[in-house]
């Protein structure tokens, strides 16, 4: 089949994008009730339900997920058409999402900034989620992946960098609980964190036990406060690591993280996302 009025993919598109009638109604600049009147129209002519109804607002379906793929692409393509059409392919507007690690973070802003100044049109959002976020979905324009080498096929994936883990802890425990000498050592001492798809953490958790994890944290901020009032040894990346930190493991090659910059196929060369890509790598440590 074919679709006959791209108003009401368009329409519907927002709606998953805002996740609310009365948000997709404002970003179209339209009444709510031609947003539902296009949202009802689309499901009909589709025979799909496309939303899942709430007292929250509307959440996509696996049908309303695969439309907001479409969606995006429109979009983006349409803005750069437009763009150049007018002779206005430098200038850069709309929104552009960045998803990564929350712990990426000092690393990131700098860039973002740095795009800010160079394209004010643009709005920025920076997500940060435990669930990997699909840019086949449109959920994100750049992500920033650790780990093992992205495979999904649809993506282009580009290496970004290494960053190098030590083993670090604060003064006061260092003095009452001494610090590791050999990796035998640590059978002895105490850990936070709670990273278990890390490169580090899984070392780590091959050579003590379980319960030498003596507290669970889920941000970086939170194992930096836990390391530094003494509770435990901590992993941190060595050019994060505050200078009251003390460092009693040195980098290794096995605790190392990778990093990578990954974005969608159709969206990889529209000129929001190289400026986007062109930011992160200028600021990023080789």
């Amino acid at each position: 089949m074919t679709f006959e009025n791209w108003d009401e993919v368009r329409t519907a598109y927002h709606v998953a994008r805002a996740g609310t009638v009365s948000g997709a109604a404002e970003a179209l600049g339209v009444h709510h009730a031609t947003v539902i009147r296009h949202v009802d129209a689309l499901e009909t002519r589709l025979g799909v339900k496309l939303f899942q109804r709430h007292a929250r607002g509307y959440t996509p379906t696996d049908a309303g997920a695969l439309l907001m793929q479409v969606g995006q692409s429109t979009d983006e393509q349409f803005a750069q058409l437009a763009a150049r059409l007018t002779g206005g392919s430098e200038s850069m507007t709309g929104e552009l999402t960045v998803t990564s690690l929350p712990l990426l973070a000092p690393l990131l802003m700098p860039a973002l900034a740095a795009l800010r100044r160079d394209h004010p049109g643009l709005r920025l959002r920076y997500l940060t989620d435990t669930r990997v976020l699909r840019l086949e979905y449109g959920e994100a324009h750049v992500a920033i992946r650790a780990g093992s080498r992205p495979q999904e096929p649809d993506n282009v994936v580009q290496p970004l960098c290494t960053r190098r883990v030590a083993l670090y802890a604060a003064g006061a425990y260092v003095d009452a609980q001494g610090r590791p000498e050999t990796d035998a050592d640590l059978a002895n001492h105490g850990f936070v964190g709670a990273e278990p798809r890390a490169p580090f953490w899984v070392w780590l958790m091959e050579r003590v036990a379980p319960d030498a994890v003596v507290l669970s944290v889920s941000g970086p901020d939170d194992k930096l406060a836990a390391i530094r009032a003494g509770l435990g040894l901590g992993f941190l990346f060595v050019d994060d690591a505050p200078e009251d930190m003390i460092q009693v493991m040195p980098p290794r090659p096995e605790w190392a993280v990778p990093l990578w910059l990954v974005t969608h196929m159709d969206l990889h060369r529209t000129p929001k996302v190289q400026a986007a890509l062109a930011a992160i790598k200028a600021v990023t440590p080789e």
